[in-house]
């Protein structure tokens, strides 16, 4: 559902200390530490505005097509119909980025659709036609913000709806006159060029195999990235695994090991996610090499070779938990030893 506004811009632009850093976290990217910040902050408002443009971090998390801070902030309550500086919601912002990008927002809030921005335009509307650049309109837009930011640096933060209602003022008398001039000097003029943007706005059918296309472009992308991640996890296990167990590392016995050094293959993780980092990159089909995978892998975990190789070198305070994990991982490897052979 949507969190109604009582402003067109939202709420005060006052940012407390914790809302500045959930903003830096969006801003850089950072989305393991916003993850963990607001899982810090349960209670944190993230509806505020931040920046010249006024935005909210949900619309920059969509100006910056950062798909997954943009879900992060969506679970926490950020609100769809929360609207800029030039009145655009964070469905305007996606709907001029990607397909990943919109469908969740329309998702959670589905009349944000329909919601104008002071153009008059609807995030519908902008998805469907976007809009052809105007040298005029741009020129004027331009001078607008130009004047909105002097004077917010001479004079400070006005109240946001006043000062925007001036400059709809300002904006709507200028395009009134230039349109009327237009219809005067020349009327067909204005038919072909709103013929020629017709004819290059894009057809239902295109527009519907485009948003296919992307959607189906993301998937690969993440898959390639998890794939990615899952090797970097096999490689740094396989490293740790022959600097702890190699001959020279036992031969230290005075180096004590605490249960964070012991080389887990996923050390937060449960002895499934274990095995998985284990076993990544072995073609389960071919059954020998498979075989031989886990086979390598309980000799490594066998709890009597792993007491021979490091039970002296154990701390004492996680001799037992280090010990009962080993087990874990070597009662599971031989149970999918068997499974193998059935």
């Amino acid at each position: 559902m949507c969190v109604p506004q009582g402003s067109i811009l939202g709420p005060s632009i006052m940012v407390s200390h914790r809302q500045a850093r959930v903003w830096r976290y969006v801003e850089d990217g950072n989305l393991l530490k916003l993850k963990s910040y607001l899982r810090k902050h349960p209670d944190l408002d993230v509806n505020f505005s931040q920046g010249k443009m006024r935005r909210s971090p949900l619309q920059l998390a969509c100006s910056l097509e950062d798909d997954a801070a943009m879900r992060l902030l969506l679970k926490r309550g950020a609100d769809v119909l929360y609207r800029d500086r030039r009145g655009n919601t964070a469905l305007h912002i996606a709907a001029n980025m990607a397909f990943d990008l919109f469908v969740p927002l329309k998702k959670k809030c589905p009349e944000a659709l329909n919601a104008p921005n002071k153009a008059g335009l609807t995030p519908q509307d902008v998805m469907r036609h976007p809009p052809e650049a105007d040298p005029e309109e741009d020129w004027m837009g331009k001078l607008i913000g130009a004047c909105e930011d002097e004077c917010f640096e001479a004079f400070g933060a006005y109240e946001e709806e006043d000062f925007g209602d001036w400059a709809d003022r300002i904006r709507r008398e200028y395009f009134n006159k230039k349109h009327a001039e237009a219809q005067r000097v020349a009327s067909s003029s204005s038919k072909r060029k709103k013929d020629k943007r017709k004819q290059k706005g894009e057809s239902t059918k295109e527009l519907h195999e485009r948003l296919q296309r992307e959607h189906e472009e993301y998937l690969a992308r993440a898959a390639r990235k998890e794939e990615e991640i899952r090797r970097g996890k096999k490689r740094q296990y396989d490293e740790k695994c022959a600097a702890t167990f190699s001959t020279a590392a036992s031969a230290s016995a005075g180096t004590k090991l605490s249960y964070s050094d012991i080389p887990w293959p996923a050390p937060r993780g449960t002895v499934r996610e274990m095995l998985d980092v284990m076993l990544h990159g072995v073609d389960r089909k071919d059954q020998a090499a498979f075989r031989k995978a886990i086979r390598k892998q309980q000799t490594l975990w066998h709890p009597d070779k792993f007491a021979q190789r490091c039970e002296a070198r154990l701390e004492e305070k996680d001799k037992k938990r280090i010990l009962d994990t080993v087990t874990a991982l070597s009662q599971e490897l031989n149970s999918l030893a068997q499974t193998q052979k059935a």
